[in-house]
C-alpha cells in the first residue's frame, strides 16, 4: 500500500504566528453552510444520467463517464466529464450500496487506486458487502486532468533549487514557479477555476445519484478527509458510513497547513533517525549517534548535492542534487516499511557516489515513470490547493521572513518546504475558498483516523477536525507513518471494518497501537 499512499503525500504545496508545533484549529468563525436538501431543477439532469458501465483494465472492474456542470452557479454554461469506475460486491450476504474510495492528493487518482488497492485489497467481507467505487475527481487524471508542463518540463521543475543562497538562486526559483503556472494557465484555462474541493464534493453527491445510493458511504485518506468531511458540511442528511484517515483540518489557513506537515516531517524523521543508528549499514550515524546529529549529516550531504550532484543512473543524463534527494527522504517518510529502501539509498549515495535509490524515491513521489512521462499529479496538486486556499505567501520577501519559524519546525526540511509554498503567489486564478470550521450538523456518526507520528497530517488535525464536526468519534493510531487503516494495525482494522459493516462507531477515545 505504501506506494500507493504517495499521492497523499502533497496535500498542501503552497502553508500566522504561533508555535510551529502546536496550531490549534477550529479558530475561524466561520463554518461551511449546508445546501438546500432539495436539487435545484437545473441539476436534475445530472442527477438522473443512466452511466453506460463498460469493462475496462482490470478484470471485474466497470468503468463510465458522467457530466456534472462546469460551474454550479451557471449549470448551463458547460460540462465536466467525470471517469467513475466500480467492481461490483463479490459476497452473498445483504448488499450495502456503493463505498466511495479517494486516497487524497490533491490530485491523486481515485481510480487507480480503486483499481491497484482498495478494489482487491480491501478486507474480503468489505468487498462482499459493498460495490467498491471511485470517481476522478475533476481535473485529475481520468477526469479531464489539468495540464501544466510537458515531462522535459517537469524534469526541470522537479530539480528548481528551494534552498536559494543568494539572490540569482531565488530569481531562478521565482521564475520556475511562474513557468509552471503560466503553464497550467495556458493549457487548462478552462478549468482553473472549476477545481475546488467544494465543487468536487458536490460531484460525489451526483456520483451517489448515479451509482443509486441514498446515502454516501465512503472511505478517504489524507487530502480525502478534506474532500469528505466537505461532503459531509454540504450535505450532512446524507451521509452514510464515513472514515476519515489522516484527517486535514480545514480551519487551517495555508501556511499554517504547511507549517504543520513540515513540523509532522520532522518528527517522522527523528522516528527514521532513531531507526536507523540501530543499523550498521546506517551512513549518517552509529549506535550513539543522536537523532540531531542524525540530522546534521543529512544537511550537510544536502549541501554537497547542491554545488556537487551525483550521477543516479537516469538514462536522461539527471543527477541528483539537493532538491531531488530531499524529496527521495519526504517521500519515505510517509511510511515506516520505506525506512530500509531509504537507508540502503542513502548508503549507496553517501558512500558509494551512486544517487539511483534515492531518485528511484522521488521519482515515486512525483509519478514519473522510466519513460520520462508525469502522471498529473503535481498539477492537479497545485490548481486544487491554489484555488481552497489564499496563498501562503506573496513573494520571496514574506518566505524569507518566514524562514526562521519553518526551519524552527524542521531544521532539515523547513527550508525548503517554506520556499516550496511560494508557488500559488502567482496562480492566474484568485482563490475562491477560505479556511473554516465543518460542523456538519445532522450527519450520521463518522470516523476521523489520526496517527500519533503522522507527517503530512499530523494528529492534532485530526483531533480538530474531530471537534468540529458534530457526529465524529475520533480514533487514534499511535504510531509511525501516514493514515492507519490496512497498515498492519489489527485494531485499527477491526473498528474500521466493524463500522463499514455493522454500521457500529468505535467507542469515544479508543486508541490502537
Amino acid at each position: 500500500m505504501a506506494a500507493l499512499l504517495t499521492a497523499a503525500a502533497l496535500l498542501v504545496t503552497a502553508c500566522s504566528s504561533g508555535s510551529p508545533t502546536m496550531s490549534t484549529g477550529g479558530t475561524v468563525d466561520a463554518a461551511l453552510a449546508a445546501l438546500p436538501r432539495s436539487t435545484p431543477s437545473a441539476l436534475t439532469p445530472y442527477y438522473a444520467q443512466r452511466p453506460h458501465w463498460r469493462s475496462c483494465g482490470t478484470p471485474g472492474f466497470q468503468c463510465a463517464t458522467i457530466k456534472a456542470p462546469l460551474d454550479y452557479a451557471k449549470p448551463g454554461s458547460g460540462d465536466v466529464r467525470l471517469a467513475v469506475a466500480r467492481k461490483k460486491a463479490t459476497g452473498k450476504g445483504k448488499p450495502l450500496g456503493s463505498l466511495l474510495v479517494n486516497p487524497g492528493g490533491p490530485g491523486g487518482s481515485a481510480i487507480s487506486y480503486l483499481q491497484q488497492y482498495a478494489g482487491i485489497g480491501y478486507p474480503a467481507d468489505v468487498r462482499a458487502r459493498y460495490d467498491m467505487a471511485a470517481v476522478d475527481p475533476r481535473g485529475v487524471a481520468r477526469s479531464e486532468p489539468v495540464e501544466c508542463l510537458d515531462g522535459r518540463q517537469m524534469d526541470a521543475y522537479t530539480q528548481t533549487d528551494l534552498t536559494p543562497d543568494d539572490q540569482g538562486e531565488r530569481n531562478a526559483l521565482v521564475a520556475a514557479d511562474k513557468k509552471f503556472t503560466e503553464g497550467c494557465g495556458a493549457h487548462s484555462a478552462r478549468l482553473l477555476r472549476h477545481v475546488s474541493t467544494v465543487e468536487t464534493a458536490r460531484d460525489m453527491d451526483i456520483v451517489r445519484a448515479v451509482l443509486g445510493d441514498r446515502k454516501l458511504n465512503y472511505v478517504g485518506a489524507s487530502y480525502g478527509t478534506f474532500l469528505g468531511a466537505t461532503y459531509a458540511g454540504l450535505f450532512p442528511e446524507r451521509v452514510g458510513r464515513m472514515v476519515l484517515d489522516g484527517a486535514m483540518d480545514p480551519s487551517l489557513d495555508a501556511r499554517e497547513l504547511n507549517l504543520d506537515q513540515t513540523a509532522g516531517f520532522e518528527t517522522a524523521f527523528q522516528e527514521f533517525a532513531k531507526d536507523c543508528v540501530r543499523h550498521p549499514d546506517c551512513p549518517l550515524g552509529g549506535t550513539s549517534t543522536t537523532p540531531a546529529q542524525v540530522g546534521d549529516h543529512l544537511k550537510a550531504f544536502f549541501r554537497k548535492l547542491d554545488t556537487h550532484p551525483i550521477p543516479a543512473g537516469d538514462p536522461g543524463g539527471r543527477r541528483l542534487g539537493e532538491a531531488l534527494a530531499t524529496t527521495g527522504v519526504i517521500a519515505a517518510m510517509y511510511d515506516e516499511g520505506t525506512w530500509e529502501q531509504l537507508r540502503e539509498a542513502l548508503f549507496s549515495a553517501m558512500k558509494e557516489n551512486d544517487g539511483a535509490g534515492l531518485l528511484v524515491l522521488s521519482d515515486s513521489y512525483y509519478e514519473r515513470d522510466k519513460s520520462g512521462r508525469y502522471s498529473n499529479l503535481m498539477m492537479a496538486n497545485a490548481a486544487v490547493n491554489c484555488l481552497d486556499l489564499p496563498p501562503a505567501f506573496s513573494g520571496p520577501e514574506q518566505v524569507e521572513k518566514a524562514l526562521p519559524q519553518f526551519e524552527k519546525a524542521s531544521p532539515i526540511f523547513g527550508g525548503g518546504l517554506a520556499w516550496a509554498s511560494l508557488n500559488c503567489a502567482y496562480w492566474p486564478v484568485k482563490a475562491t475558498g477560505e479556511p473554516h470550521r465543518i460542523e456538519a450538523k445532522g450527519a450520521a456518526p463518522i470516523v476521523v483516523v489520526g496517527t500519533t507520528r503522522d507527517p503530512a497530517t499530523p494528529y492534532r488535525e485530526a483531533q480538530s477536525l474531530a471537534r468540529q464536526l458534530s457526529s465524529a468519534r475520533l480514533l487514534t493510531y499511535v504510531g509511525d507513518g501516514h493514515t492507519a487503516y490496512g497498515r498492519g494495525s489489527s485494531c485499527i482494522d477491526t473498528a474500521i471494518n466493524t463500522y463499514l459493516l455493522r454500521g457500529t462507531p468505535p467507542t469515544a477515545g479508543k486508541r490502537c497501537s
